[in-house]
Formats: structure tokens, sequence, C-alpha cells
């Protein structure tokens, strides 16, 4: 297998773009949107295990330029007294410390250093169809323009145009909760540096960090049936914190002050989810990211799982002996770690208690897996008996 072909430049297509350039394969990013700034409305954090895995990618620098680190996590009640306080995630390490960023500038990021390699990301590039055959994989775009690969990964996030080709009967399901973002340098909530607050509000669950030049950025995530369609759509900041701030009245904490405060950087989205058990591959045609496994907010996972594919991904094609092995072998090491977050994710927003039924790896093993010199192929699970 020589050429890759990505869907979707995000953070999983262009992450995986710059895996597979160090691998050593030749590959290209086509993405539908004009421009790199696809959703600059929300903010994300990118966990220790997302920042361990753009370590692997070299692409550390160009992540530690943008956002802010995160320490620790603090807790607060709807009275606005501290719960809990503790350090998270690899606080010690400045490469693996939590970090709080626009998820536009994170694709700006990532995009940039694809350039700097090399690799091409073309924008622009929407795609129509995926045709399957003996010899290779042909991508057509709405332009009319083609292009053919060995190997096509699908990482065009929530509505994927690659997974509805593969599995058509796929459906993204609504998790429970409507989730707000937004930010205001116009109020000055308590906290200490570099730490994001979690508030147990009785009418939301909240959360804000502090940026060093001050700006708060914060997010609600409502428990409640769909919003309706045209109501998302149509919707204004100044309808979104009407919507919003009677349920952060009831309480006592720096979360309505918050959202008063907020002007029109102020955003929503539903929640979503995709059943486990999705399917992942057909043919030459492989999805990643949140193609293949979105989950709910609620665990704040989504860049990074979609970082740990990239690299997991690329080992696999790298190390495997034919490109049909490396793909079961991808899947067999991805699935349970990334069902198991869409199982508890959708757990806290919807407030249920559902098991997960798989068995993650440990964070000892994880970072033995992401290790770029480490042998996937050699270290791959085998049946006994």
């Amino acid at each position: 297998m020589a050429r890759v072909l990505v869907i979707g430049g995000g953070i999983a297509g262009t992450a995986v773009a710059l895996a597979l350039h160090k691998a050593g394969f030749e590959t290209a990013v086509h993405e539908a949107h004009p421009d790199s700034a696809e959703d600059i409305g929300a903010f994300l954090t990118l966990a220790s295990n997302g920042m361990r895995a753009l370590a692997q990618l070299d692409a550390s620098a160009a992540v530690t330029a943008i956002g802010f680190p995160l320490t620790s996590l603090r807790v607060l009640d709807d009275t606005g007294t501290e719960l809990a306080h503790a350090p998270m995630g690899e606080a010690s390490d400045p490469l693996l410390r939590y970090r709080c960023l626009r998820r536009g500038d994170l694709d700006t990021a990532l995009q940039a250093e694809a350039a700097r390699r090399g690799i091409t990301v073309r924008h622009g590039a929407r795609l129509a169809s995926v045709e399957d055959g003996p010899d290779g994989v042909t991508a057509h775009f709405a332009d009319g323009t083609t292009v053919t690969g060995d190997l096509l990964i699908g990482a065009d996030s929530l509505n994927s145009a690659v997974r509805q080709s593969i599995s058509p009967g796929t459906q993204l399901c609504y998790a429970g909760q409507y989730v707000f973002y937004g930010y205001t340098r116009a109020a000055s909530p308590p906290g200490p540096d570099a730490c994001i607050t979690m508030v147990r509000g009785s009418g939301a669950a909240f959360g804000y960090a502090v940026s060093p030049d001050g700006e708060a950025y914060w997010f609600a995530r409502v428990t409640g049936d769909p919003l309706p369609a045209e109501e998302l759509a149509q919707g204004t900041p100044p309808h979104w914190r009407d919507l919003l701030l009677p349920l952060l009245r009831k309480d006592t904490t720096p979360a309505a002050d918050l959202v008063a405060a907020t002007g029109d950087d102020l955003m929503v989205t539903h929640a979503t989810e995709l059943p486990t058990g999705t399917p992942w591959r057909s043919g030459r045609t492989l999805l990643i990211g949140d193609a293949a496994h979105a989950a709910s907010p609620a665990t704040g996972q989504g860049a990074s799982m979609a970082l740990e594919d990239a690299v997991i991904l690329a080992k696999s094609l790298r190390d495997a002996p034919d490109t049909h092995a490396a793909l079961a072998l991808y899947e067999t090491l991805r699935r349970p770690r990334v069902e198991h977050n869409i199982t508890v994710s959708g757990n806290i927003s919807r407030g249920t208690h559902t098991p997960s039924t798989a068995t993650r790896p440990s964070d000892e093993d994880l970072a033995r897996l992401l290790e770029w010199g480490g042998d996937l192929w050699a270290e791959r699970p085998v049946e006994k008996g």
C-alpha cells in the first residue's frame, strides 16, 4: 500500500495524515469546507492521553502554541461550596498537561503543521461517493473531480458521508442533553489559575476555565428533550441566554453571571452519539474519529480519542504484514476503548448507569501502544486454544 486518501480535515483527519506521513505513507487530506475554521464556536479540552498522542506525532509545539494549560479540576455544588480540588492528568509534564482551546484554532494549527511537512490539504472537496474496486478505492467529489488510492479513511466527523457510503443504516442518536458554549471577558469568576471548575448545578451541569489573558470559556449541559430543529438552526445568542439563565439563577454559583456577561460568542448544539457496534470498515474504506465512534461530550474525550486513533492506525499499517491485517488489528485495539467512552459519556449525559462491557486498556498499556517506536504487530492479542 502506497497512497492513502483522507476525507475530512478536522482533528482526526489531519492528525492521521501527520501520522501516516511519519510512517512513510503518501497521503492527502480532502476537506469539504472552503477554509480551516469549520467550527470556531465550540471549545474543547485535550486530555493528557490526547497530548501524549500528539507528542508521538512530533506535533506538540503546534498545539501548545495555542490555547492554555489546565493543571487542576475543582468541583462546586449548587451553593458555590467547593467539594473537591485536585491535580488533573499528567500535570507535572508540560507536554502532557490538559489543554483548553477552540476547535477551529486546533484545526488550523494541525493543518498548518501538515502543510509545513508537505502534506496536501485540499479545501472545498465535498465527497459525493466512494467507489471500491479490486485495485483501489476512488473518491468522487461534488465538483466532478476524482482521486484514487489504496485506502480511504473517513475522518469526516459526525455527519460522515463516508459512513453513509459503507453503513447507510447507521444514524446518530440524541444523547439526552443539549450543550451551550460561550466566551466572555466581561466577568471574572473566582478560582485558581490553570483550573477548570465544574459546577453541579440544580438545573444544568456547568463548567468554566479562564485563560491567562482573562477570557472565560464556559459550557452548560442541560438534560431534556432535543430542541426543535428550527429553533436550533435559527436561535440567537439573546434567545439562548434567556433559555439558560433561569436554570442557573436558581443557584448561588458563578454560572449565571458568566452567561449574563456573554455577548454574541454563544452557541448551542445537541449532544449526540453513535451506537456501539457500528461498522467501521468495508473493503478499502475505514472510519476513524467521530465518524466511527462519536460520543456525547460529557467525558471531554472526543478530540483525544481521535488523536489516539491517528497514532494507532498509522502504526498498525506500518507494522502489520498487509492492509487487511492492519485494519483488523486497528479495530481490535481501538473498539473496546472508544466504545467504553461512548457508554460512560452517554451515562453521564442521560443520568443512567448502563455498565460498559468493553475491557479498555490501562493507562500503562495505552502509553505503550501509543509509543511510536513500539511494534503493534508483535504485541497483537493472540487467541488461545
